[in-house]
């Protein structure tokens, strides 16, 4: 698992890029939710927003892309020395992508009790075919991820 956080970062360090890829997402006219991958050094590995609408791609969530990157930068499948942020409660093919990637813990925002799915929904990592349960952080950034998404969508109503 990972060790303590390096010197001068801090989980909300992490978690306000992963806001700051959401605003971008949101945009693009994406619903806004960041991710953000970090390995044990502190290091950035990848960070993206949600990119489905442009990608006409469903899974191009945000969690997906900074997967892919993370995964590419490393040349590798797993990343279970990794941690990664997101802005909103992972829905259930984000979460099963986590556990796939082994990455080794979870930061999230705000909760999502309609689309999630680690602590509402289908609870993955619950599971008994569950491969990986990464250590959860709920709640990190939760008010400005809440706030950033209810702007969007009542912008939309």
């Amino acid at each position: 698992m990972l060790d303590n956080m390096p010197i001068g970062k801090t989980k909300s360090t992490f978690m306000d890029l992963a806001l700051e890829e959401a605003r971008a997402a949101a945009a693009r006219e994406e619903v806004p939710v960041g991710a953000v991958i970090v390995d044990r050094a502190g290091r950035i590995l990848a960070r993206a927003g949600n990119r489905s609408e442009e990608r006409a791609d469903p899974t191009a969530h945000a969690e997906m892309e900074a997967i892919r990157r993370a995964c590419a930068v490393r040349g590798e499948a797993r990343l279970p020395d990794c941690a990664i942020y997101v802005t909103l409660e992972p829905c259930p093919m984000c979460a099963t992508a986590i556990s796939f990637a082994r990455l080794g813990r979870l930061y999230y925002g705000a909760p999502d009790a309609k689309g999630g799915g680690v602590e509402h929904g289908p609870r993955i990592f619950h599971q008994a075919t569950c491969h990986h349960k990464p250590e959860l952080y709920p709640g990190i950034g939760e008010d400005q991820a809440a706030a950033l998404l209810r702007a969007f969508f009542q912008a939309r109503r």
